[in-house]
């Protein structure tokens, strides 16, 4: 939408201040999360060499979530997010459903991410208190993102580039070791059979294979971030589909390449469950500076999840409030064209939600719980997109037709995408701890069913005046 000048009713609306340059990196930052830094580890170990093919399954299934996303959110510019089209095209209560659980994954997601930052700045500051760095983190992201919307693509620009720079490094760094014939203290070489040469690529089995779906999938977790970013992105048509197109060469790059660098340096039996194996790996090539370096990208690592969930819950709140589905103050744009009421609530959610797990006395049994709820929450808006996108083919057949940014497979890829995302619940049923996130996350949608009966009768008046009143 161009704009001259700023009228009262144009101040309702969110700017497009976004570049290509923020688009992408946003993108990518949101393909690279802390689940690949720290869960990367636990996955090898449970999956050996195969757990490549595992990374590269989710992400080629999410590819075409992402394609069909794009299609939508193209096949309309009015659509500011996902909440849009999915009300739009599958109902209002999509709408609220979607919106509101979105924002709920992101609040989990960035309790999480809060409380990880505490723990990593200890390394320096092991005297600290823990509430001190995450209160100060909040701080700083609740009041660089009241500044404009230009300064969180600014903060994630920054913050991508540092987790792009690292990977890129250790891919390096691990090319050179297996060039150079580098040996380890233990006496392994870095070779590129350490990949097959130990039980084959499968040497846990299929059971094996399966088990690194339930860790993997929550790395991929904020890749469809893209997509709360198109009401304020400069020029949708061209920046959205580089951006979502990008996403083959991001798995290989950051995730395949890493992996496999990693394990050919370090055969994946050595590889500990508990440790960064991006820390092992530099820590071998013999620079003593290693652990800090990677301590600081997984710490920036954990605030870009949570400038991420800052950002996108402010917007979702905006939205559901346009809707009639939220209270109305979260409608309410500052004057730089800024959901600061959605901002302030959801941070405060944060805080909230870190003093609980703060209080929680096995703190890894609550953030893997916490994550694996994450996870389905996030696979729930996955399979509502492709549920509006089979909607949009049955009923808007004519735009469709009149694309440019067709999704590849169509309806036949959206099945397959539903079929993966159900095998991955059965998946995550069984193992003990991810089953009792399973047996948890059902209340959600109770919760939301019961106060959406509250909503719906107040959303027909609100809809028929927005209605009026842009015709």
């Amino acid at each position: 939408m161009t704009r001259t000048s700023q009228t009262p009713s144009e101040e309702q609306h969110l700017q497009r201040n976004l570049t290509n340059r923020h688009i992408q990196l946003i993108a990518i930052g949101g393909a690279i999360g802390t689940g690949l830094f720290m869960g990367s580890g636990k996955t090898i170990s449970l999956a050996g060499p195969s757990i490549i093919f595992v990374y590269m399954i989710i992400g080629f299934m999410l590819f075409f979530v992402m394609r069909a996303m794009g299609e939508l959110l193209l096949s309309n510019l009015n659509y500011k997010s996902f909440i849009d089209f999915s009300a739009d095209l599958l109902g209002p209560w999509a709408g609220y459903f979607t919106g509101w659980t979105y924002w709920f994954c992101w609040v989990v997601t960035g309790i999480a991410d809060v409380v990880a930052i505490a723990a990593y700045t200890q390394f320096w500051f092991p005297d600290l208190p823990q509430w001190i760095p995450a209160l100060s983190c909040v701080a700083l992201l609740l009041s660089l993102n009241l500044v404009t919307v230009k300064m969180f693509g600014e903060m994630e620009f920054w913050f991508a580039l540092i987790k792009i720079i690292a990977i890129m490094g250790l891919v390096a760094t691990g090319l050179y070791m297996v060039i150079t014939g580098f040996q380890s203290p233990s006496g392994h070489t870095a070779t590129l059979a350490n990949l097959w040469n130990d039980g084959g690529m499968f040497p846990n089995g299929m059971l094996g294979f399966f088990a690194g779906f339930q860790i993997a999938v929550f790395a991929f977790v904020g890749i469809e971030l893209v997509g709360t970013t198109a009401a304020e992105a400069k020029n949708p048509e061209r920046t959205l589909p580089r951006a979502i197109n990008s996403i083959p060469v991001r798995i290989i790059v950051f995730y395949v390449l890493a992996l496999i660098a990693i394990m050919a340096v370090t055969p994946w039996r050595d590889v500990v469950p508990g440790k960064s194996p991006f820390v092992e790996l530099f820590v071998l090539a013999g620079l003593p500076a290693a652990a800090s370096i990677i301590n600081f990208v997984v710490l920036t690592s954990a605030a870009s999840s949570a400038n991420s969930g800052v950002f996108s819950t402010s917007r979702m709140l905006f939205g559901l409030a346009q809707e009639g589905d939220a209270p109305k103050a979260f409608e309410k744009l500052s004057s730089r064209s800024v959901p600061a009421n959605g901002l302030f609530f959801s941070c405060a959610c944060l805080l909230l939600g870190a003093v609980l797990i703060y209080l929680v006395p096995n703190v890894i049994e609550a953030f893997t719980l916490v994550t694996t709820v994450s996870a389905v929450l996030f696979m729930f808006v996955w399979t509502l997109i492709l549920l509006s996108y089979l909607s949009y083919r049955k009923q808007r057949a004519a735009l469709h037709a009149q694309s440019t940014y067709k999704m590849p497979g169509g309806r036949f890829m959206c099945y397959v995408c539903l079929v993966f995302f159900a095998g991955i619940l059965v998946l995550l049923s069984l193992e003990a701890d991810t089953r009792s996130a399973l047996v948890v996350t059902p209340i959600w949608f109770v919760i939301l069913a019961v106060t959406y009966q509250f909503v719906r009768s107040r959303r027909q008046p609100r809809a028929a005046v927005r209605e009026a009143s842009n015709n």
